[in-house]
């Protein structure tokens, strides 16, 4: 089960001394980390491979734009290694450590000098989900929690399952493709979660399958260990540039998980994180690339949603017409705000939700209906909130 980690692009044989050369600016900004077995699904003669693009860094990520915290987290962080943004979920941070860097990853502040979101001890974060019975599900996440050894997940998964009112644990993790033998290859931690994940109270893993090519035989190997071990799958990615920006690529991916016993879940604009506008698409093309790919796949992959994870709240992208575009909160920090639909005229070049103009009009989802017959979108910029 053991694998080789390589932290320095100086290890990647596939390189050559001028890209080595080139790239090692960006290593000093935002570290690199794969496992060999990652790396060997990289086709090194094609310069513009899809795999390579994911983990090999870039020189475009030196860019100074963007924010190291472009969903303000910290602003929902209520105790060590606890953020609490949506009133029925719990997010732990339990790992500082990843199978892989992801160049587009929006917690790289995690992984450079001086962070201190990841505590060794998440106790006083438990604690404060067993004070809080709104919690219904934690989100343990990082990092991967599954680079942790499996004793100290188990004290972890054991402590959350004595809260009662907690009844979904998810794992997000990106272990499946970055080095699925950590799961399959580890019956311990089958075991775990088999008798952790019950009837009446599940435990899913979030993976993050970004290209079909991530799905090799290894892969499917893991995700048939866990769907045998009781744990359910969705999967979560970005729209990303050079990577799964057209609509062949990301339906042959809603395809292939669904056929695997995956359940696309989440497809989420790139978030404006530093070192990311290389990788980014602009919401629009996002959301066509992601509705076209929807089309060439059965209904049980239509369930992903296109969303972006903005400061204020899970936004989805919802529908386009010639010159609006539609978005709903579909998770909000505050409550009052569930639901709410917003309706921007269309900029082609707005890559987040800041970068669009004062809502044209906006409403509770409880006053839509009436608001479809009643009421004629206004021509002006100032935005219009209707209520009953």
């Amino acid at each position: 089960m053991k694998t080789h980690y390589l932290t320095s692009v100086s290890q990647i044989i596939g390189l050559s001394p001028e890209e080595r050369k080139e790239i090692a600016e960006t290593e000093k900004w935002f570290s690199f980390r794969a496992t060999d077995y990652y790396l060997n699904l990289i086709d090194w003669s094609d310069p513009f491979d899809p795999i390579r693009r994911i983990i090999v860094p870039d020189i475009a990520e030196l860019e100074k734009d963007g924010d190291l915290d472009p969903s303000s987290e910290s602003s929902y962080t209520m105790a060590p290694g606890l953020q609490h943004k949506y009133a029925r979920t719990g997010l732990l941070l339990v790992s500082d450590q990843c199978g892989g860097l992801c160049r587009y990853c929006f917690r790289k502040r995690l992984f450079v000098d001086n962070a201190d979101e990841v505590v060794p001890d998440v106790s006083l974060g438990i604690e404060y989900i067993r004070n809080h019975p709104e919690i219904t599900n934690v989100l343990l996440t990082g990092g991967d929690p599954l680079m942790l050894p499996t004793r100290e997940l188990r004290k972890i998964i054991e402590e959350i399952r004595d809260i009662e009112h907690v009844k979904i644990i998810r794992i997000g993790s990106k272990m499946p493709a970055y080095y699925p033998m950590r799961i399959s290859g580890d019956q311990e931690l089958l075991d775990l979660l088999a008798e952790y994940s019950l009837p009446e109270k599940r435990i899913y893993l979030m993976s993050q399958f970004t290209h079909p090519r991530e799905i090799t035989p290894e892969a499917m190997e893991a995700v048939t260990a866990l769907l045998d071990h009781g744990v359910m799958i969705l999967n979560q990615t970005p729209v990303l540039r050079g990577i799964n920006d057209s609509a062949e690529v990301l339906g042959e991916l809603f395809r292939t998980l669904s056929f695997i016993g995956v359940s696309p879940y989440y497809i989420f604009q790139c978030r404006p994180t530093r070192g990311n506008r290389t990788y980014a698409v602009p919401i629009e093309e996002g959301y066509r690339i992601f509705e076209e790919a929807r089309a060439t796949a059965s209904g049980i992959a239509k369930r992903a949603r296109f969303v972006m994870s903005h400061a204020t709240g899970k936004i989805e992208v919802a529908a386009c017409t010639k010159e609006y575009i539609v978005m709903k909160y579909h998770q909000a920090a505050d409550p009052e705000e569930m639901g709410k639909v917003l309706v921007f005229r269309r900029d082609p070049s707005a890559y987040w939700l800041d970068d669009y103009s004062v809502p044209v009009d906006s409403c509770d989802v409880t006053d839509l209906n009436n608001h479809r017959s009643s009421h004629t979108m206004r021509q002006s910029n100032e935005a219009d909130t209707l209520s009953e």
